[in-house]
């Protein structure tokens, strides 16, 4: 009951401040449970529809304030050039706006759409999200952007990520999970054969950093709204396209490679992708990922984890598969 009265005594708070700001009047309210801890509302006015997100006081603790109004305006930039992503509100030049009460949130246009279960998008949708992500990545290196550090990943040596493994595998021996025993020996065998060298770590670049499915929407043939561009940063983009690859074409234990190819040429309307990179992009998304959800608790895994953990699984299990699959495109 506490928990309720909170989330309606936030609502309150910001729809006082967006009026007094931006002077319309909320007409409806209803909350969209998507996301974590985050709280988000879609908001009827008499000036349109709009989304209203409040940034979690303690998840906000993990971002990089600057880092985060650098995202914000690149949001805005692509939006401006064509992308679709929702258009930002500002507040005295802010994008993100404290309320009346303290709260952080932002305000932005309301995207119609739909979100599409992994691994359930069809030809069309794959294609127009090749498409947009080479856009956006076009777009997002144009040289708009300064860079002034070096890329957010930084894989570890072959070597510290055997003995990650080792020691999760100990872990989990000791506290009676030995059904996850093999699993964790995939990951050991895998990374054996990993040579740090195939992953063209000098193809570096702005990143959205956390494009799947959760955090797109659809029409029946086309990408409709990028959302949630909170982890931009300057990374590696080839991981964007293996993480929208994975999540777009991977159903149960089936990757469409008909998605795959469908991905390849939108995205290559816009960028080139040199022939055989999605393999190596594939294996570095897994070699970055992996220790992220493959873990000796992962046996208590639901919702996005959940998912995770079984294109981490999928990966580390058809590593030869994935040269025969995808050896000509």
């Amino acid at each position: 009951m506490d928990f309720v009265l909170t989330e309606e005594m936030v609502l309150n708070d910001l729809i006082n401040t967006c009026n007094r700001y931006f002077g319309f009047k909320v007409l409806d309210a209803t909350p969209i449970k998507r996301g974590w801890l985050n709280l988000k509302w879609k908001i009827t006015t008499d000036s349109g529809v709009f989304l209203i997100k409040q940034y979690n006081k303690e998840r906000y603790k993990l971002y990089n304030h600057d880092e985060l109004l650098i995202a914000f305006s690149q949001q805005m930039r692509l939006h401006n050039r064509g992308l679709p992503c929702p258009k930002l509100y500002s507040h005295e030049g802010q994008f993100l706006i404290e309320s009346d009460k303290g709260e952080l949130f932002m305000l932005m246009d309301y995207c119609n759409g739909t979100v599409i279960a992994p691994g359930k998008l069809n030809v069309h949708q794959m294609f127009d999200l090749g498409r947009v992500t080479g856009n956006m990545h076009h777009l997002l290196n144009d040289g708009t952007l300064r860079v002034k550090r070096g890329p957010e990943f930084i894989p570890p040596s072959r070597e510290e990520r055997l003995t990650h493994w080792e020691s999760v595998w100990n872990h989990a021996n000791n506290t009676d999970k030995s059904h996850l025993l093999p699993i964790l020996e995939t990951q050991y065998k895998v990374t054996e054969t990993i040579n740090l060298e195939d992953f063209n770590l000098n193809e570096t670049g702005w990143a959205h950093r956390d494009l799947w499915v959760d955090n797109l929407l659809f029409e029946e043939k086309k990408i409709s709204a990028v959302l949630d561009f909170d982890r931009m940063k300057y990374d590696y983009p080839q991981l964007d396209v293996a993480r929208v690859v994975i999540s777009g074409a991977l159903y149960e234990n089936n990757f469409d490679i008909s998605l795959v190819q469908a991905f390849i040429e939108g995205y290559s309307e816009q960028r080139l992708l040199e022939k055989g990179s999605i393999i190596s992009s594939l294996k570095m998304l897994w070699f970055m990922e992996s220790t992220w959800w493959i873990n000796s608790s992962m046996d208590q895994h639901s919702g996005p984890p959940e998912r995770f953990a079984k294109e981490m699984l999928w990966l580390s299990e058809n590593q030869k598969e994935l040269e025969s699959m995808l050896g000509n495109i």
